[in-house]
């Protein structure tokens, strides 16, 4: 597929995705290294600065895409550095987050919209289970599918439920980008509130033909999956790294 599409980490779920020649940020966060206190009591938030400057991150952002508004997904600075009347899609339970942060052109999507020939579906998700997923909020996904252009679901912080293997099976993507880091809370250490190792490998064993990106991992302090813990769990299964794709912090993966 001729494609100039490509998908840049930039740290945590931060990305930047090339899509159908617009320019799509996705999760800001954008603060400095050791802005916020120990999570799990290991080092301060974010554990690592960002790979290149804020201004080069957000330069000719054409949408913002925020699966939900958790610190790290969406802070105070990318709110202070975006210009307010950026195009931002969020979900329902964000719409007077964004109000109030003063994003004039805001779009909340239950479904669907299409945007500049791009159709964006929204998903469900579960961040965590049990006692710790009713303190932790609604969250989403998106898949992006355009012209021409590889089909990419952004799964946001989700663990491994049905409805993330029914969005796989519904919309068929070609590249999957996982939240990976299996982080957990101090005093529910035995429910992840993002997928592990574990649930990464079941999500590859339904993912079909799509390549897995996995990301959000080392850059917060209950992130207990790390890229090596990762990658070590795949070479077990005989998973290689076309399949499964771990990129370091600010590297571009072209589609």
């Amino acid at each position: 597929m001729a494609t100039s599409a490509s998908i840049q980490l930039v740290r945590n779920a931060t990305l930047v995705v090339n899509y159908a020649g617009k320019k799509i940020l996705v999760d800001p966060m954008l603060m400095p290294k050791d802005s916020f206190d120990p999570i799990a009591g290991k080092a301060r938030n974010p554990m690592v600065d960002l790979p290149t400057s804020i201004e080069e991150i957000v330069q000719d952002v054409d949408l913002v895409l925020v699966t939900h508004t958790h610190a790290d997904h969406f802070d105070p600075v990318a709110s202070a550095t975006l210009n307010k009347s950026i195009k931002l899609i969020n979900q329902p339970a964000d719409e007077a987050f964004f109000q109030k942060e003063g994003f004039t052109n805001a779009e909340t999507v239950h479904d669907s919209t299409v945007w500049n020939g791009i159709t964006i579906y929204r998903t469900g998700g579960e961040h965590g289970s049990g006692e710790i997923l009713k303190q932790m909020g609604s969250v989403s996904g998106f898949v992006l599918k355009a012209e021409g252009e590889p089909a990419i679901y952004i799964v946001g912080d989700s663990i491994w439920i049905d409805e993330v293997e029914q969005a796989i099976q519904k919309y068929k993507p070609d590249y999957i980008v996982t939240n990976s880091g299996g982080a957990v809370f101090p005093g529910f250490e035995a429910t992840p509130i993002l997928k592990d190792e574990e649930q990464t490998m079941s999500l590859i064993k339904e993912s079909g033909d799509a390549k897995v990106i996995a990301v959000h991992m080392e850059a917060l302090d209950h992130c207990r999956t790390t890229r090596n813990s990762l990658r070590l769990k795949a070479e077990e299964l005989n998973i290689g790294k076309d399949k499964l794709i771990i990129p370091q912090d600010g590297e571009k993966i072209v589609l």
